[in-house]
């Protein structure tokens, strides 16, 4: 690996997405948000009608599937097939079935290569939930960000606009997706051994950043 690179990884609602942004503006490196490359799967899985548990459907969608990160007046932009695709990833069902595809190894290995170009060619920040575990695991900075399922519940709801569920659904789902992501057989969510684990519980985002940052300067 040729340049820096920082992993952030953790459970949905522990704050990585925003916190991660927040860093590579401080750090001036590029953010990216690995959870959308695996979402872009799931929504064109759902788009395109995949059996993405047949093997031999999801090996022949993916030789077509073109997902690209396109920097868009200061924005980054998910594409597939060259086509803005950001605004329709971040449903509760494309989040439902991201996770669940995201245990197949065929899609793992497919979006390998889109990350390991980005980290040979510039300083970048990882999001995700096995960047320092599996993707970078000589990474030289590794965080693990959580928080108590209650906060994270709450923070999701409240992030959401328009939506027909109450908090105790949105705990419950958030419950399913922890232990699918947790408990999968391949890259299961986990703090690498030599992560830094920050609890975000009670902390604000800059308090977050802030720590985060100390630690990098001291290595």
């Amino acid at each position: 690996m040729k340049y820096r690179i920082i992993t952030i990884d953790g459970p949905a609602g522990a704050g990585k997405t925003t916190i991660s942004n927040l860093l590579a503006k401080k750090l001036g490196c590029v953010y990216v948000d690995t959870g959308a490359l695996y979402r872009g799967v799931a929504y064109e899985i759902k788009n395109q009608g995949v059996d993405w548990e047949n093997d031999d459907s999801l090996d022949t969608f993916l030789t077509r599937l073109d997902l690209n990160f396109d920097l868009v007046e200061g924005l980054l932009l998910l594409t597939s097939s060259k086509k803005d695709i950001t605004p329709f990833i971040r449903t509760p069902e494309i989040t439902m079935l991201a996770s669940a595809t995201s245990a197949r190894p065929q899609i793992r290995a497919a979006l390998l290569s889109i990350q390991k170009n980005i980290a040979e060619n510039q300083d970048a920040i990882f999001e995700g939930r096995d960047m320092g575990t599996v993707v970078f695991p000589d990474a030289p900075f590794k965080f693990f960000l959580f928080a108590d399922l209650t906060v994270r519940a709450k923070r999701r709801y409240d992030q959401m606009v328009e939506t027909d569920k109450d908090i105790q659904t949105v705990q419950r789902e958030m419950e399913k997706r922890d232990a699918n992501d947790s408990q999968r057989k391949e890259a299961p969510l986990k703090a690498a051994k030599d992560a830094i684990q920050i609890n975000a519980s009670y902390l604000t985002i800059p308090e977050v950043v802030d720590e985060i940052l100390k630690n990098i300067q001291k290595g």
